[in-house]
């Protein structure tokens, strides 16, 4: 990140600030990592699109929002 002139320099974050973002990046790299890997095959799910992800849940003809 270029320095810009105009702008008063910024503390040093402490050290528990410094932990927190490592962590925070170790998590996204984690997350990415993951996120490549294909998602394993559900058994005896529900059919069609994700009911969590929409809102509602069929279940023998009656859906039910939640």
């Amino acid at each position: 990140m270029p320095s810009d002139p105009s702008q008063p320099p910024r503390k040093p974050l402490p050290p528990a600030a410094q932990r927190a973002l490592a962590e925070a990046e170790a998590r996204r790299a984690a997350a990415a990592q993951t996120a490549s890997q294909p998602a394993p095959k559900e058994f005896q799910g529900p059919k069609g699109p994700e009911p969590t992800r929409y809102g509602d849940w069929e279940n023998k003809g009656i859906a039910s929002d939640f």
